[in-house]
């Protein structure tokens, strides 16, 4: 399969509520001067991987999401779609409203705001050779098992990794997965978990620690600071 920009479309689902940041809407927090969804679109906007970007929202965010594209040059942007009451929900919207002639469908968070082109044409590639791949990085700390409030034993740290954005699918298996998913009433907080579910297994590509996701206060300071000195670099 070819992973050429005209067959790759970027979902990007920004569709929740920022409970943990207070009610604010975290994607409209300023992030180096820009709100944190325009750093967002403009990594899929300079990605020449992605010819397309579908951006699921809250029908109340539209109007406001629609210009702050435009006002930051996201021209890749194909449509605004409203997101479901769960991610799976989401997901599935955006599936559906991305270009059948996009062959692959790479669906990111939209509160990881630094995510870099090296992740996404990683993914993108693998995705193009086997159908799914999503980017991991190692687990930092150690890992217990914990029973009753007790640590009940210790979790090989070599076997684990923490799961990022954009997860890369054939658009026909994801949309297969969600629309499965959706018949029998189950709901992923994880797109990988979707296709897993099917027997379908996903590839493990280089994520990175700084493609975090800003869900906290705390996590604006930490996605300037890596700014800043990507800026220094």
């Amino acid at each position: 399969m070819s992973t050429e920009n005209q067959s790759v479309c970027a979902v990007v689902v920004a569709a929740g509520s920022s409970r943990r940041m207070g009610g604010e809407n975290k994607l409209l927090l300023p992030l180096c001067g820009k709100p944190v969804l325009a750093h967002t679109l403009t990594a899929f906007q300079m990605c020449g991987a992605v010819r397309d970007i579908v951006l699921v929202c809250r029908e109340q965010d539209m109007e406001v999401y629609r210009t702050l594209a435009a006002e930051n040059g996201i021209t890749k942007l194909r449509t605004l779609t409203r997101g479901g009451d769960t991610r799976t929900e989401s997901v599935l919207a955006g599936v559906s409203a991305a270009s059948e002639a996009c062959a692959l469908v790479a669906v990111h968070d939209g509160a990881r705001p630094l995510v870099s082109d090296e992740v996404i044409t990683q993914a993108v590639a693998e995705a193009a050779k086997t159908g799914a791949a999503a980017p991991v990085v190692p687990v930092k700390d150690s890992i217990k098992r914990i029973e009753n409030g007790k640590i009940a034993a210790d979790v090989p740290r070599d076997t684990l990794a923490a799961v990022q954005t954009p997860q890369v699918f054939r658009r026909d298996m994801l949309l297969h997965a969600l629309l499965d998913a959706a018949a029998n009433g189950r709901s992923f907080t994880d797109d990988c978990a979707a296709v897993e579910a099917l027997g379908q297994m996903v590839s493990a590509t280089s994520g990175s620690y700084e493609n975090i996701k800003v869900t906290t206060p705390e996590d604006i300071a930490v996605a300037e600071a890596f700014l800043y000195r990507r800026e220094k670099k």
